[in-house]
């Protein structure tokens, strides 16, 4: 398998990522109910997000902590909810890719996800 390298890699991982994410009864809701995301609008921004910190390409204007505590304010994240969403991102990435850049995919989502689960407890 390759290793995540270019652009359409990213593009791959996020669509592949959002087809579970959409069907996942724990948290497909956030998606498909609380926000009920444009998905035109929003997948492309994920693919910049992903861009930005795989590849160093700079490409990402937004703030996603300020998205998910506007979020937790509307239906309250759960430790269970950036578990699963771990484990959706991990599949997909280990089902795709393999490297230095996968494990950097994983290990990112980690540290991504233990700093928005602190900050939405603790500010929101």
């Amino acid at each position: 398998m390759p290793d995540i390298t270019t652009r359409k890699d990213i593009e791959l991982l996020v669509d592949k990522f959002y087809e579970q994410v959409i069907e996942d009864d724990t948290i497909g809701i956030f998606f498909t109910e609380v926000v009920k995301l444009d998905w035109n609008v929003h997948i492309p921004i994920m693919y910049d997000f992903w861009e930005t910190i795989l590849l160093d390409n700079m490409v990402y204007k937004g703030n996603p902590m300020l998205k998910h505590i506007q979020l937790n304010q509307k239906k309250k994240l759960q430790p269970q909810h950036f578990e699963r969403w771990l484990e959706l991102w991990e599949t997909t990435v280990n089902n795709h890719f393999e490297g230095p850049k996968a494990e950097e995919a994983i290990s990112r989502a980690k540290q991504i996800a233990s700093l928005m689960k602190y900050k939405v407890e603790n500010i929101s």
